[in-house]
Formats: C-alpha cells, sequence, structure tokens
C-alpha cells in the first residue's frame, strides 16, 4: 500500500510539474509599461547561456580546436552557409543577425523542453520558454520585419518602394499587405508549433503514463530545432529578396 501511494504522489508530482498555465502571467511594472516577468526571466537565462558558451569558446582559441571550439565553428559555418544560399553573395553583414535569430530561438525552444522550469513556483503564471510567449514571437517578428526593410532601403534608397508598383500600379494593396503578412506568418507560425507542442505532451501525460509521452518530447526537441531553421531561413530569405527587388 505505501509502494502504491509513493507511485501515486510521484505520478502526481511529475503531473504538476508538466502542467500548462494558460492566460496567467506574473506582471512587473517597468516605468509606465506592463510586463510579463516570466518571459523576462527566462529570456535572460537564455541569453547568459549564450553569452557564458560564446565567452568560454572564445577566451582561449587553439589552431587545433578543442571539441567546445570545433562545435561552434560548425555552428557559425552553419549559419553561415544559411546565410549566403538565401541572400547570396552580400550575406556577409547579416550573418550576426540571422545567426542572433537562430540560436536565440533554438536555445530558447529546447530550454522549454530540458530545464525544469515549473519547479520554479511563481505567485502568478509559470516559467516556460520565451517563445511561448506570443509577445516574444512577435518581436523577433518585427525585428525581421525591421531588417528587411532596412535591407531594401540601404540597398536602393527610395527607389526601393518601386517595388509595389511592379508589374502594374494595380497590384499595390497586394504588394503592401505581403509585406506586412510576412512578420505576421513567422510570428504565428513560431508560437503555434511551440504551444501545440506543450499542449499534446501535457495532453498525454494527464491520459497515459510518463513512459509514453517520453518519445513525444523527444521528438518536440527536435521540432524546436526546425522551428529555429525555418524562421532563421525564413527570416534570411525575406532579407535577400528585399535586396534584390523582386519576388
Amino acid at each position: 500500500m505505501n509502494i502504491l501511494l509513493c507511485s501515486i504522489n510521484t505520478l502526481k508530482r511529475l503531473y504538476d510539474i508538466s502542467s500548462v498555465e494558460v492566460g496567467q502571467h506574473l506582471y512587473w511594472q517597468l516605468g509606465g509599461f506592463q510586463v510579463h516577468a516570466q518571459v523576462l526571466i527566462t529570456s535572460w537565462v537564455v541569453i547568459a547561456i549564450l553569452l557564458v558558451s560564446a565567452i568560454l569558446v572564445v577566451r582561449n582559441p587553439q589552431t587545433i580546436p578543442t571539441f567546445g571550439q570545433n562545435f561552434f565553428e560548425y555552428v557559425l559555418e552553419f549559419i553561415r552557409d544559411v546565410s549566403k544560399t538565401q541572400i547570396g553573395e552580400e550575406y556577409g553583414p547579416w550573418v550576426p543577425f540571422i545567426g542572433t535569430m537562430f540560436l536565440f530561438i533554438f536555445v530558447s525552444n529546447w530550454s522549454g523542453a530540458l530545464l525544469p522550469w515549473k519547479i520554479i513556483q511563481l505567485p502568478h503564471g509559470e516559467l516556460a520558454a520565451p517563445t511561448n510567449d506570443i509577445n516574444t514571437t512577435v518581436a523577433l517578428a518585427l525585428l525581421t520585419s525591421v531588417a528587411y526593410f532596412y535591407a531594401g532601403l540601404s540597398k536602393k534608397g527610395l527607389s526601393y518602394f518601386g517595388k509595389y508598383i511592379q508589374p502594374t500600379p494595380i497590384l499595390l494593396p497586394i504588394n503592401i499587405l505581403e509585406d506586412f503578412t510576412k512578420p505576421l506568418s513567422l510570428s504565428f507560425r513560431l508560437f503555434g508549433n511551440i504551444l501545440a507542442d506543450e499542449l499534446v505532451v501535457v495532453v498525454l501525460v494527464s491520459l497515459v503514463p510518463l513512459v509514453v509521452p517520453i518519445p513525444v518530447m523527444f521528438l518536440g526537441l527536435f521540432t524546436s530545432g526546425i522551428q529555429a531553421l525555418i524562421f532563421a531561413t525564413l527570416a534570411a530569405a525575406y532579407i535577400g529578396e528585399s535586396m534584390e527587388g523582386h519576388h
């Protein structure tokens, strides 16, 4: 009987850890703005992970790279390949932006799956991946949109806006609408997939034993990485498109 009670309590704690609170947030008042505190906390953790990892790798570079340095060089080469493929020969200045987007989203997604955020109790809401909040994905999408317009204007000047009336002025409303829907689609694609993955795991944990949802959690790690790659690839493609001046 004692073993059975212990097993039930263990499963209950695991269920509590895997639960998702929808619509509740811990708010901080910063100046005249109300912000989601849990998103800031987890974002700072992700930024700290990236900064500490970069500092540890670059503080003592080796001619023959060690495992850590070799891994980060591979990541950099991968990001450069994505940028070059989508943007073209002028990809160089955009590697830091594309790399930042990819690494922040990738580490954010994986932190939500690997770090036991839900063990830390908050007065309201819960800690989760930063990309689990629609405000974060919208901010990332808007940054991409700003980079998109900046790339076009820096390359073509005011003549950049001529693309809106090509090949015919009749397409002006459609071309403008297309530019405004790009960040919207990026935001909802990333947010929807991350939230759907968490909800699927929660439903499975509530319906079946924990051993069944575990493979789904590992699949979630894979899809989280794919989502980061898709976002970075589309961001680079939009920037390359604005510099080329055609659709």
